[in-house]
């Protein structure tokens, strides 16, 4: 989804502002079309960011977690992004799946940054994968992959 800015260096993109060195990059999750059941390329966002795979019940929550330590920022573009066409759209947990752990098979990638609900829920294993802390947005709308 984005990288960074193409067009000035050092520049970021909203809402990643650490998104400023071309070594960051940010891959949608798989989705299935509801109404088809086929895979599908799109996503339920018009900018891929701020609909989210929520945690279940017996899950970490750790947006409810950020926010009651004062983080407001973490589920900002949640509450900015449109939910309207999440309906229309499945997680697709086997491709989401298998997409993370090509990208973690990669050498060049240090590190992955899903919600940890999510990395439990996917059953992924990879040393890889890290919490991103409080201080930045959710990560249970797309997948963030730092290189090397």
């Amino acid at each position: 989804m984005d990288a960074s800015f193409p067009f000035i260096n050092r520049f970021p993109l909203f809402p990643h502002l650490s998104h400023n060195d071309g070594k960051k990059l940010d891959f949608a999750f798989c989705y299935i079309d509801s109404k088809t059941s086929q895979s599908t390329n799109s996503t339920p966002s018009p900018i891929g960011y701020g609909v989210s795979e929520m945690p279940r019940p017996d899950e970490i929550n750790t947006a409810a977690l950020c926010s009651q330590q004062g983080y407001w920022q973490y589920s900002m573009v949640i509450k900015i992004v449109p939910q309207k066409n999440k309906a229309n759209f499945l997680f697709d947990s086997m491709r989401t799946k298998k997409l993370v752990e090509i990208l973690a098979s990669e050498k060049s990638v240090g590190k992955i940054f899903i919600e940890p609900h999510l990395k439990a829920r996917l059953n992924l294993t990879t040393s890889k994968i890290r919490f991103h802390g409080c201080r930045a947005v959710r990560h249970d709308d797309h997948i963030h992959v730092q290189l090397i």
